[in-house]
């Protein structure tokens, strides 16, 4: 078999084999879903309902799965089948098994129905030589293996034949091979049908620049150069579609061709991806041209360019200057002329000029400026235009408003949108007018032409996280292929249906896509996506968003519509197309249908100079211009753009697309389908869901799914009768009968169902899977019928056996019988005489015997000369014989030359398949293990992650929210900056502050740099993980997510350490303020004893109250209770005043009645008068000390006026101060809402700590003792934490120093990460399930914090545990018992192993049995050594794999802990700002409070004092009017100046509170500018240290990224897999958030999975007692090699003898040859017989092949027995070489052995006991390593039993954290509620601030007035002491009383300004 055909043809040796029939008969294997390999083959072995026990093939694990996700397995017939659609089980795990397998075997082309399935192989097959093109040219399809050749020769022929139009559409993704098999469809067509072969016809083939055929097939260079790049999954990805149709003339020849592209990438031009290029005409350019050409297109570097991304990206194995020069020569082929070439590449060099045009913004202005136009000169100078215009037309273009035109100025990035769409556009243009010149040159031909081939290569179905406007336009045209091919195969379904005769339903399955198909491009009732967003393009204001509402509006009923669940998703919508649901996010949408450009630009390029460029830009008019664009934003009227005067890019590409299915519709189409095996690119490996998931997208499925509608399997009906006539011995009579008849008697015999089959005319139809019943069947009677005729056959045996024992017994019996009668006779003297007298009884017979002897001599004689004349017959004979033996001889020595040569070339490729072969084999072996490692793992972890899916999700929030906080701390970092400049000019006076706050900007800016470089480092890093990852940029990015959840849940726990220190800080901080107030209080409690001495009992109370903060509350309801005192005895003094009035009065009267009646009367006027002189005195005293008190009240009042007034133009700068601060403090108010909105759901139980601590603050200002002591236990606590935390960090510090051990080790093992890639993204997924179970221990530890906090749920939470842990140590020590059983059972395992050793040692030894005796001794020492060595050898590297394993561990765990540190550092500083914000808000909260408090409360007393004055004002009388009046005046000063003071002490009180005010916030700022610069300390500390590890690592990372720079393409590809796995993994979670009820059912999985963990462990204990056991069989097997070497040297000289006996007899064959005729027959026969050993060898070796083959077919199958037989195999390759070497070495020791036999046994001896010592030592080394694994795997059981522990705790704490983010909700309204207030209530404050002013005005007006009117009323206290002599006892009482009145008013004033704080709500 050729290198080629091996590429084609199935080996059907390997295919019929028996074996693999009778396993899958006897075993009832099916498919079984398996995460790993997409389907794992298993035998079932018991039902139960609706699931079933499977047992896997190949590790032999049973496992529980569901009968409907069990799928049919075909027969071993159907193993690499050519065409699927003949597989009797249709199914995807068949599809998937068939394309593997022949993937593996080097096929890459398979059938499947219409379809012909493409699998890249990413290397080179000799598959595409022209031998091959006349191989399949002018056969048909079934006739030759399937071939992308094959297909393209069947649409020609049917062209020819049918003279109807063809077409071969090539679907798949990037980096499938669409291009590639285009390429090939191509070729095969300019061969096969190529018209210079003819030459008739000469003249008029010649073209002007070459033939059309080499015109043809240079054309695709071109479009290669301009259309194609490199992205991450191809080097040469077409970033187009494009559909190429060859014209065929009447004879078939090629007469021209037309190409039509589609979906052009244009952004590609101006910005990419990473790692990823720009199209390849750029590069070629720049890299390909010459100086002359570099100065005229004005080229630079590749640095020099911003539409460059990525700089100069180079393709391994491409030189882009080659490219260039084959680009320019297919171009001149083409017949492009050279001044059209370098028009080209001016625009592509102008393209990217226009990137380095940059744009700034104006100062004042919004306005866009241009600082330098040398790029913009450039772009003019290769395009033709003027640079003035050009700039003008950018920066300030002309817009039509109305009918008139106005220049609108452009904002900086309108202008570099207006670029950037240009350099698209520039390029579109281009590549539109390269491939319209292309057509123009292929078209250029005479002949016309009568039909065409048309090759569709266009991308296939995209499903992306996030689709958008690109995705939904290339999967609507994937939905209308599919459409045609369920179209073309139901029609074909129908003629064949039709030409059988079968009834059937028929079934249109393309309308099954019409509904998909009518929602994205139906026009109207309702419309669909593309007309709405044609309409919305239409209408000016309209906007994405509003195009998702009238979408979501008209299309949310139908059925393949979908809206968005949840607020947080981030798609728009979804459509259900037949590959799957695809979300589609619609941001700028309307701009890209619409594809605005600057209209006035494109007028300046349709005037270009350049004839190229005004040639690409002659259609100006039917553009979108930039009036359209602004009229969507700015001007809803501006723009009335009739109908037809621009198209959008969906009704041109719809256009486009219906021409595209008109076109196909009219053809007869082929379907070829690519699919990419692997994102690695690399050869021989195929992922099972990637290629599932194409399978689903290209269709392929679906046309199965169509098939298992129908009736796919088909069989004629002579191939029926043969192959199942067995099942119906008697069916069908003797003698003649026609085909279908006889079908018809069997399929009634076999009793099917009527609804399974149809019998057409020539075959029987069946439906899927009726013939694999049918297969079952017949194995089954096969098997009985074999069985029944071995059992005849050993009768048989058996019968002749026992009649030969029966002859043998009977010949025994006579034997006896004759030697018992010589035993009796030999003593019989009469015998002895007979035996005596018998010889002498022939003497007379002598004469007679020598005439007989003389004749037989004469005969002899006679026969002697016959024979002699024979003899020189046959030498002659034998001479002529010699010489064509020497001829054969010389022509055998020939070609055993050529075959030693061959041999040689052979055991070479030998040699390196071996060596490639075993190390695949070790890779293999090393994957399969760590994939089974990460099954069990992923398995437990998705379990896990089921039962914390509530979890995950407020995790998910709580992401969110993180990021935001990133966003946001740009912008929250720009105010602190501002809000700095505010208090550096608030603080001029305060040169250190201004130093420390530009230090602190200073460290700040640093700070957001590193932070920025650490993050994008962080990124960096993330992007490593995830190439290293491979199965998480899924599960990469779900788990990193996980894994910083998690370790959130780390950081809020160790937030609370910060909490408490925090504590501390608040209570020095208070401790501060108490100090603060109580220095305040003394001040006011002096300035009250100075103002007022009447009080200083009450003022000394009050500063002994005010130093026991403890008694201030007894002391205030004492004040309260004396208030109510005081309030009593004003009412009665009120009434007491009332009597007294009324006394008064009735004394006035009587004083006038009798006033000059009675001597009475005037001795009583007498005594009055002497009282009223008293009075008098009295009055003139108190007078004279009311003026003392009034002078010394005025300087007072003058001294607080002047204070006043400095304080209130201190209050009033303050206020300035306070008002900005205000400014500032409600910023930073709006920004903390903001915050503590996003941080509420994610503070949880730290939250719920500081609230306690809240409370416990606001007990400390109650109760100091108490707080004392509360900080005494908490500063223990803190310390116990703080040990705690030391012990954390000695530990991280232990792992971070076997980190950076694993990183040197790492780079050591660099080299190796190639060989080991695909073993890396199996054990990530281990490591991080070990990362996040390290991550739960210190979870652990920070429980054990929150358990000393709550003691009671500790010790019930420690109950459990230890229950649980009691349970698992009981099961433990059942498992402990029952490892003598598993050890048992692994002996078992062991000899079960070693009889399939034997079975295939022996099957090797009858395969082999044509070998001498010799050949087969030497094979099995070899053989017996060469397992010994495998042996050790498999022990070696399973050592080796586990200390890669745990380094690489290692490794990724000082990743993990590096991340988790970055994170928790950027938390923590988020959470410390928002804590400090918040202190800041509570305690200004508590100050206005107070504030509002204390003021009401003056207000209050205010008001009482003037109702009492006017009362007593009020309740005077005319009769003492006098009296009443100067009391009134004493009342009204008294009044005034009680009034006076009160508003003196308000506005103390209030300049104290703002005084207060402002030191609270001088003491917080100072406090929060001391706290913050420790902590940027610490973290500047910190950052360093953590920058330096980061720098390091970077370090680190940059030399692997430079190792790994070639395998980072392959790394990212691996990307796309991981995000669909996320998709998965996605739907788990919301299929395990809805089904939250199976809480329990995952409780007991996690119990099984333990038991899954335990049983690992007893597997390592088994492979130890394996290992041991090994080591006792390979002592027995010394032992017997000791015996067999005995053996082989008696064999060795058996063989010896046997050789010299041949050698003798070959010389005595010789000298008969020459001396006998009759034996020359015999020396021929000899040699026929060593030719047919010769060729018997050759079989042999043959057979040895396709035994190696069969043996890596079941090696796939069977992973247990792969290394056996790999050992065996290269065991028998290597025999030949061996046993030659072997073979003289054993002849040697055979001549010494014969001398020396015995010191040969004693040297053995003493040899084979060193073996055995060394033997013994490694196993002991071994032992050891296995006890070392056994403790590694006992601390993982330890740790999933900890994470059991854990989740229960989890859980807990997730249901106090939903508790808590509740309460925390509310929390945040109230405080958003009441900072409202306190705004209001602030401003208030500063309007009663006002009236106070005002107030404290007017009072000094009203004292000065005061003054005046006392001095008036001391002139009237002279006239008024005659008239009140007799009343003066009343007035005297009244007078007291109206003092004490006034006194108790004082101290009912007093009280009422003490009162207490208001507690804070």
């Amino acid at each position: 078999m050729s290198d080629a055909d091996r590429f084609l043809y199935v080996d059907r040796n390997v295919v019929n084999n028996p074996l693999a029939q009778a396993d899958w008969a006897s075993k009832k294997l099916v498919w079984v879903p398996s995460e790993r390999l997409g389907f794992e083959a298993g035998s079932v072995r018991e039902e139960h309902g609706d699931e079933c026990m499977v047992e896997l093939a190949d590790s032999g694990k049973k496992v529980r799965v569901n009968k409907d996700d069990i799928q049919k397995m075909n027969p071993p017939k159907f193993s690499k089948v050519e065409d699927m659609a003949e597989l009797t089980c249709l199914n995807e795990a068949s599809v998937l098994h068939n394309l593997k397998e022949r993937y593996y075997s080097g096929l890459i082309y398979t059938y499947s129905g219409l379809f012909c399935v493409v699998i890249n192989p990413y290397k080179n097959l000799p598959i595409y030589s022209e031998e091959i093109v006349e191989m399949y040219k002018g056969k048909k399809r079934h006739e030759m293996p399937p071939h992308i050749y094959a297909i393209t020769d069947t649409s020609y022929r049917s062209m020819m034949q049918d003279r109807e139009d063809q077409s071969i559409l090539c679907t798949g993704e990037s980096g499938a091979g669409k291009t590639e098999n285009t390429k090939k469809v191509i070729q095969y067509l300019a061969h096969v049908a190529s018209s210079h072969k003819t030459k008739k016809d000469q003249s008029s083939l010649f073209l002007s620049h070459g033939e059309l055929e080499k015109q043809l097939l240079q054309a695709n260079p071109i479009l290669e150069a301009f259309g194609n790049a490199k992205t991450v999954k191809n080097d040469n990805s077409s970033r187009f579609g494009k559909f190429i149709r060859i014209n065929f003339d009447v004879n078939g020849y090629i007469v021209g061709a037309n190409i039509e592209t589609y979906l052009l990438e244009k952004s590609r031009a101006i910005r990419q991806a990473k790692e990823e290029r720009t199209f390849h005409i750029f590069y070629y350019m720049l890299t390909g041209a010459g100086d002359k050409l570099r100065h005229e297109l004005l080229l630079e570097n590749y640095n020099n360019y911003r539409f460059l991304s990525n700089g100069n990206v180079t393709i391994p194995g491409q030189q882009d200057k080659d490219l260039f020069m084959e680009t320019r020569e297919a171009m001149r082929i083409m017949g492009i002329p050279e001044d059209e070439q370098i028009g080209m590449l001016k625009v592509v060099a102008s393209v990217l000029q226009l990137g380095n045009m940059s744009f700034k913004k104006e100062r004042h202005t919004d306005q866009a400026s241009m600082p330098d136009n040398t790029a913009a000169q450039k772009v003019c100078h290769l395009m033709g235009m003027n640079v003035t215009d050009f700039t003008k037309a950018i920066l300030s273009p002309k817009i039509k408003v109305g009918r008139d035109h106005v220049q609108k100025a452009q904002t900086q990035e309108q202008a570099e949108f207006a670029v950037e769409a240009l350099a698209k556009a520039t390029y579109e243009r281009m590549f539109r007018w390269l491939v319209l010149r292309i057509n123009k040159a292929l078209d250029k031909t005479k002949r016309q032409g009568a039909s065409f081939i048309g090759i569709l290569d266009i991308a296939g179905f995209e499903i992306f996280e996030l689709n958008s406007f690109e995705q939904l336009c290339i999967n609507y045209t994937n939905e209308k292929l599919q459409q045609l091919f369920n179209h073309t195969m139901f029609i074909l379904e129908q003629e064949e249906y039709q030409r059988e005769g079968i009834e059937w339903s028929f079934i249109d399955f393309g309308l099954d896509l019409q509904p998909c198909i009518d929602l994205i491009e139906k026009p109207a009732s309702p419309p669909g996506i593309l007309a709405l967003l044609d309409e919305e393009c239409w209408f000016p204001k309209a906007t994405d968003k509003s195009f998702v509402e009238k979408v979501l509006q008209e299309q949310g009923s139908h059925p393949k519509f979908f809206k968005p669940k949840k607020l947080k998703d981030e798609a728009d919508f979804s459509v259900i197309h037949y590959a799957g649901k695809v979300d589609y996010k619609a941001d700028e949408w309307l701009m890209k249908n619409m594809d605005p450009l600057n209209d006035n630009v494109a007028s300046l390029l349709n005037q270009s100079s350049d004839k190229f460029v005004s040639e690409l830009w002659k259609d100006v008019d039917h553009i979108v211009g930039l009036d359209r664009v602004s009229g969507m934003s700015e001007m809803p009227g501006a723009f009335k753009t009739r109908k037809g005067m621009f198209r959008t890019v969906g009704q041109l590409y719809k256009e486009q697309l219906s021409k595209l299915m008109a076109t196909l519709r009219n053809t007869n189409p082929n379907f070829v389908r690519c699919i990419i095996p692997n994102h690695e690119k690399k050869a021989g490996k195929l992922d099972p869901h990637l290629v599932l998931d194409q399978l689903r997208c290209n269709g392929v499925l679906e046309g199965i799914r169509i098939c298992r509608q129908g009736f796919p399997n088909r069989i004629v009906f002579q191939e029926f009768r043969q192959r199942y006539e067995i099942l119906t011995p008697n069916a069908i009579p003797k003698g003649f009968m026609d085909g279908k008849q006889a079908c018809v008697l069997m399929i009634k015999s076999l009793e099917l169902d009527p609804n399974l089959y149809r019998l057409g005319q020539s075959k029987v139809f069946f439906r899927a899977g009726v013939l694999a019943h049918l297969e079952e069947e017949r194995d089954m009677k096969i098997t009985d019928i074999i069985i029944s005729f071995q059992a005849w056959c050993r009768g048989y045996v058996a019968r002749k056996a026992f009649a030969k024992r029966q002859q043998q017994l009977t010949a025994m019996k006579v034997i006896q019988r004759n030697c018992a009668a010589y035993l009796k006779l030999r003593n019989w003297q009469w015998w002895r005489l007979f035996t005596k007298v018998k010889p002498l009884l022939q003497v007379s017979r002598q004469e007679e015997e020598l005439h007989a002897k003389d004749e037989e001599l004469n005969k002899v004689k006679e026969k002697q000369l016959y024979a002699e004349q024979q003899i020189r017959d046959m030498e002659d004979k034998q001479n002529q014989l010699n010489a064509e033996k020497m001829a054969l001889q010389e022509q055998l020595q020939a070609e055993t030359e050529l075959c030693a040569e061959a041999e040689e070339m052979r055991a070479r490729l030998a040699a390196k398949k071996q060596e490639l072969e075993e190390i695949l084999h070790d890779l293999e072996a090393r994957v399969e293990e760590e994939e089974e490692r990460a099954s069990h793992l992923a398995s437990e972890k998705k379990k896990m992650q089921q039962n914390i899916s509530d979890l995950e999700q407020q995790l998910d929030e709580e992401e969110a929210a993180r990021q935001k906080l990133q966003l946001e701390k740009v912008t929250l970092e720009a105010k602190m900056k501002k809000i700095e400049e505010d208090v550096m000019v608030l603080d001029d006076q305060n040169n250190k502050l201004i130093k420390e706050k530009k230090l602190f900007e200073e460290r700040i800016s640093e700070f957001t740099t590193n932070l920025a470089e650490e993050e994008e480092k962080s990124k960096s890093l993330q992007k490593l993980k995830t190439k290293h990852e491979a199965m998480i940029t899924d599960l990469e990015d779900r788990l990193r997510r996980e894994e910083k959840q998690r370790q959130e849940l780390d950081k809020n726990r160790r937030k609370l350490e910060g909490d408490f220190t925090e504590i501390h800080d608040q209570i020095a901080e208070l401790q501060a303020q108490i100090a603060e107030l109580r220095a305040q209080l003394a001040k006011k409690e002096e300035e009250l004893q100075a103002a007022l001495a009447r009080i200083e009992e009450e003022a000394a109370q009050k500063n002994m109250a005010q130093k026991k903060v403890r008694e201030l509350e007894a002391q205030l309801s004492e004040l309260q209770e004396d208030l109510d005192l005081e309030r009593q005895a004003r009412t009665k003094a009120e009434k007491h005043r009332r009597d007294l009035g009324e006394e008064l009065e009735a004394l006035k009267t009587e004083l006038e009645d009798t006033l000059d009646n009675t001597t009475a009367q005037q001795e009583l006027r007498a005594k009055r008068e002497t009282e009223v002189a008293q009075l008098k005195k009295t009055l003139e005293d108190e007078t004279k000390n009311h003026e003392l008190q009034l002078a010394e009240m005025r300087q007072k009042n003058s001294q607080h006026f002047d204070e006043l007034n400095e304080q209130l133009e201190q209050a009033k700068r303050n206020k300035v101060s306070m008002e900005k601060a205000k400014q500032a403090l409600e910023s930073e108010r709006n920004e903390l809402t903001i915050e503590l909105q996003t941080l509420v759901q994610s503070k949880g139980e730290s939250e719920h700590r500081r609230k306690k601590a809240e409370g416990q603050v606001q007990e400390l200002q109650l109760k100091y003792s108490d707080s004392e002591r509360q900080r005494q236990e908490l500063a223990e606590k803190l310390a116990k934490t703080q040990v705690e935390l030391e012990s954390a960090n000695s530990s991280l510090s232990e792992l971070e120093g076997k980190s950076i051990k694993a990183a040197k080790d790492c780079s050591a093992v660099e080299s190796q990460l190639q060989d080991v890639q695909e073993v890396l993204q199996e054990e990530t997924r281990q490591k991080l399930s070990m990362g996040t179970r390290l991550r739960q221990l210190e979870d652990e530890q920070n429980s054990l914090r929150e358990q000393l906090e709550e003691e009671e749920e500790a010790k019930r939470n420690v109950e459990r545990q230890l229950q649980t842990a009691q349970a698992q140590v009981a099961e433990l020590r059942k498992k402990l018992e029952q490892d003598a059983g598993s050890l048992e059972m692994a002996e078992e395992g062991k000899k079960k192993v070693q009889r399939d050793l034997d079975t295939s040692n022996q099957r090797l030894e009858e395969k082999c049995a044509a070998y001498d005796k010799l050949d087969k001794t030497k094979n099995r020492i070899q053989q017996e050594l060469d397992d010994m060595l495998v042996d050790q050898d498999h022990l070696r590297q399973i050592v080796s794999n586990l200390e890669k394993k745990q380094k690489k561990f290692d490794q990724m765990l000082a990743e993990e802990k590096n991340i988790s540190a970055r994170y928790a550092e950027e938390r923590d500083r988020a959470e410390a700002e928002a804590r400090e914000k918040e202190t800041r808000v509570l305690a200004l909260t508590r100050d206005l409070e107070s504030l509002m408090d204390a003021k009401e409360e003056l207000d209050r007393a205010n008001k009482l004092l003037r109702a009492e004055m006017e009362d007593l004002v009020s309740s005077k009388d005319d009769v003492g009017k006098s009296v009443h009046e100067l009391e009134k005046s004493k009342r009204t000063l008294e009044q005034q100046f009680d009034e006076m003071r009160t508003q003196l002490e308000e506005l103390e009180d209030e300049l104290q509170a703002t005084e207060d005010a402002k030191l609270r916030l001088e003491v917080n700022m100072q406090a929060m500018k001391a706290q913050y610069e420790r902590d940027l300390a610490g973290r500047d500390e910190m950052g360093e240290e953590k920058k330096r590890a980061l720098i390091k690592q970077v370090r680190e990372m940059e030399m692997e990224l430079e190792d790994e720079r070639k395998q980072r393409s392959a790394a990212v590809a691996t990307r796309k897999k991981m995000e669909l796995d996320l998709k998965e993994l996605e739907g788990a979670i919301d299929m395990a958030n809805k089904n939250r009820d199976e809480a329990l059912k995952q409780l007991k999985k996690l119990q099984a999975n333990l038991k899954e963990a335990c049983r690992e462990l007893d597997e390592t204990r088994m492979s130890r007692e394996d290992i041991l056991a090994q080591s006792k069989e390979t002592e027995k097997k010394l032992k017997s090699m000791e015996a067999d070497m005995i053996q082989m040297q008696e064999e060795l000289a058996a063989a010896e003898r046997v050789k010299r006996q041949a050698q003798q007899e070959r010389d005595e064959l010789q000298d008969e040859i020459n001396n006998q005729a009759a034996k020359n027959a015999q020396a021929a026969e000899e040699r026929r017989r060593l030719e047919a050993r010769i060729a018997q060898l050759e079989e042999e070796l043959e057979e040895e092949q396709c035994n190696s083959e069969l043996i890596n077919d079941r090696m796939k199958k069977a992973v247990l027995q792969t290394d056996q037989m790999n050992v065996e195999l290269t065991a028998e390759r290597s025999t030949c070489q061996r046993v030659e070497g072997a073979r003289a070495q054993m002849e040697r020791q055979n001549k010494e052995l014969k001398l020396k036999l015995q010191e040969l046994e004693t040297t053995i001896k003493s040899k084979y006991k060193a073996s055995m010592a060394a033997m013994e030592a490694k196993i002991v080394q071994l032992e050891e390593q296995l006890d070392m694994e056994t403790r590694e795997r006992q601390a993982a059981t330890k740790l999933v039993r900890r994470t059991e522990k854990k989740l229960k705790e989890v859980i807990l704490q997730v249901d106090d954290e939903r508790r808590n983010a509740d309460q925390y909700k509310d929390q945040a309204d109230k405080c958003n509620t009441r900072m409202k207030q306190l705004k209001r209530q602030l401003e208030e404050a500063e309007e009663e601030a006002q009236r106070a002013n005002a107030n404290r005005r007017k009072l000094q007006r009203e004292l000065e007035d005061a003054t005046e009117s006392a001095d008036a009323m001391n002139r009237e206290v002279a006239s008024l002491k005659s008239k009140l002599r007799h009343g003066s006892d009343i007035r005297f009482q009244i007078r007291r009383t109206h003092t004490r009145g006034g006194g108790e008013s004082d101290e009912e004033s007093e009280p009422k300004s003490e009162n207490p704080e208001p507690k804070p709500e």
